[in-house]
C-alpha cells in the first residue's frame, strides 16, 4: 500500500515499494500524518543470475513457446530488439524510453527471471517518503474518524486452501525489483476460466510522472506453507511457486492514476487499481489460471455504501517491518470512509497493521447474496500504519475490468 503518497499510475482505470496514491486533501483527518504508499516493496538492484531466455506466451506443437505476432509487433513497433531486451536492455529506464501511455503495454516473458532468490529480495518497502495532513486537503465527501488499528492475522497454510485465489505480483521498476499483493478475479468472457487478476494501478505503472513497470508477473499462493525467510533461502522455485509463475500479457489501469498518481500521497488513489491477463511461463497443461488455483472471485462494481459493509477482510503481504514480505495476512473491519479529494469518490478505510507489500490486495465483503466479492484493494496507509484505504469500484473500474476482458474474450 502506499503511505498515503501518490501510488504508482497503473494503466486506465504498483505495489513496488511502500508508495500510497498522492495524498490528495482528506476531510477530517486533523492529526499530522505522513502518508505511504502500503502496496509495494523493493528488492534494490538485479542482480539475476544467468541469462534468462525470452520467451511469450504460447506454445507451439513442438511445444516451445513462441511470441504472438501482436507482441512481436509492438515490440517492433516501440524499436525494442527482443534478444537484446532479454539480456538486459529492460534495465534502461532513460524516461524517453520509458514507454507510459494505456496502449504501449508490452511485457515480454524472460523465461526464468523470476527464480526464488529474485523474488525473495522483492521486499523492502520505500522508506522516508510521505506527506503530511497538510496535503490532505479535500472535502468531497466524508471522512470519518481514523479507525483504530486491527492487528494483521496470519493466514493459515496452507495458502491454498485458506485463501487460493490470493497471491504476490512482481515487477522492475527504476529502483529495483518490487512486489505487490493482487487476486484472481473471474472472467466474464471465460467462465470458469479465467486469467485476470486485480492488484493497484501503482503495481503496474508509475503515473503522472512514469511509465509501465517491467517483467510484470504473479505467483498465486507465494511460499504456500509459510516458510521463514531463512527457510526458503535455498527452497527450490516449486515450493516458493507451486502453482507457477504467470506473466502478464497485458495490463490496464484507470486513466486517472496515469495521469494523477505519484509515489506518494493520496492523489489518484480513488482510482488505484488494475487488471492483468495473465499467461503461463511454462505450460499448464491447457488450465487457466483459475483452474490451475481452483477458483477466481466476483468483482462488485457496485460498490456498498459504507453502512450497508459490516465488514471487509484485506489481503496481502506485508513487507516492512515488524513483516518480512513472505506470509499472507488478513485484517477484517467494519470499513469507515476516506475522502481525499473533492472530485474523487470517497475510498473505504479499515484498521489493519499491514505494511508495505500489501498493496495491491484484494478487500472481500459478502454480498446480499451470501457470497464473497472484491470490493476493493489496497491503495494507501499512513506511514507509521494501523489504516488501510482503498478505492470503491464503480464505473471506471469497470471499464476497465470489460476492456481486459474483451480484449481476450476470442482467444
Amino acid at each position: 500500500m502506499r503511505p498515503i503518497r501518490p501510488p504508482f499510475a497503473a494503466r486506465r482505470g504498483r505495489s513496488a515499494r511502500r508508495r500510497t496514491s498522492p495524498a490528495l486533501a482528506a476531510v477530517g483527518l486533523v492529526a499530522a500524518l505522513t502518508l505511504t504508499a502500503t502496496a509495494c516493496d523493493s528488492g534494490g538492484a538485479d542482480t539475476a543470475g544467468g541469462a534468462p531466455s525470452a520467451t511469450a506466451s504460447s506454445q507451439g506443437g513442438d511445444g516451445k513457446i513462441q511470441i504472438p505476432d501482436d507482441i512481436k509487433n509492438k515490440l517492433k513497433e516501440h524499436g525494442i530488439d527482443l534478444d537484446k531486451w532479454k539480456g538486459g536492455a529492460w534495465k534502461n529506464w532513460d524516461k524517453a524510453e520509458w514507454l507510459r501511455q494505456a496502449d504501449d503495454f508490452v511485457n515480454p516473458i524472460i523465461k526464468g527471471l523470476w527464480d526464488p532468490a529474485r523474488m525473495r529480495r522483492a521486499d523492502d518497502p520505500d522508506k522516508n517518503k510521505g506527506v503530511s495532513d497538510n496535503d490532505l486537503s479535500g472535502d468531497q465527501g466524508v471522512t470519518d474518524p481514523t479507525p483504530a488499528p486491527v492487528t494483521a492475522q496470519a493466514v493459515k497454510t496452507s495458502y491454498h486452501a485458506s485463501v487460493p485465489v490470493a497471491g504476490k505480483v512482481f515487477f522492475d521498476a527504476p529502483e529495483g525489483t518490487m512486489v505487490c499483493s493482487a487476486t484472481v478475479v473471474e472472467d466474464p468472457a471465460h467462465p470458469g476460466k479465467s486469467n485476470l487478476v486485480w492488484t493497484a494501478g501503482h503495481c503496474v505503472h508509475a503515473g503522472k510522472k512514469g511509465g509501465w513497470y517491467r517483467n510484470i508477473a504473479f505467483v498465486p499462493s507465494y511460499n504456500d506453507q509459510g516458510r521463514t525467510e531463512a527457510q526458503l533461502e535455498n527452497a527450490p522455485r516449486q515450493e516458493v511457486a507451486p502453482y507457477g509463475v504467470w506473466w502478464s500479457d497485458w495490463a490496464q489501469t484507470s486513466d486517472q492514476w496515469i495521469e494523477q498518481g505519484g509515489p506518494t500521497g493520496g492523489q489518484g488513489a480513488s482510482y488505484d487499481y488494475a487488471v492483468l491477463h495473465v499467461t503461463p511461463e511454462k505450460g499448464s497443461g491447457g488450465k487457466s489460471l483459475e483452474e490451475t488455483v481452483g477458483g477466481a472471485l466476483p468483482v462488485n462494481f457496485n460498490a456498498p455504501a459504507v453502512p450497508q459493509v459490516s465488514s471487509i477482510t484485506a489481503t496481502g503481504y506485508p513487507a516492512a517491518a515488524p513483516f518480512d514480505g513472505q506470509k499472507m495476512y488478513q485484517c477484517t473491519d467494519r470499513p469507515g470512509r476516506l475522502s481525499v479529494a473533492q472530485s474523487d469518490p470517497t475510498m473505504y478505510r479499515i484498521g489493519c497493521t499491514m505494511t508495505g507489500g500489501s498493496s495491491g490486495g484484494g478487500w472481500v465483503a459478502t454480498g446480499s447474496d451470501g457470497k464473497p466479492a472484491l470490493v476493493s484493494n489496497t491503495s494507501i496507509g499512513p506511514v507509521k500504519f494501523g489504516w488501510l484505504a482503498g478505492p470503491r469500484l464503480g464505473p471506471v473500474a469497470k471499464g476497465v475490468y470489460n476492456s481486459v476482458s474483451a480484449k481476450f474474450a476470442g482467444r
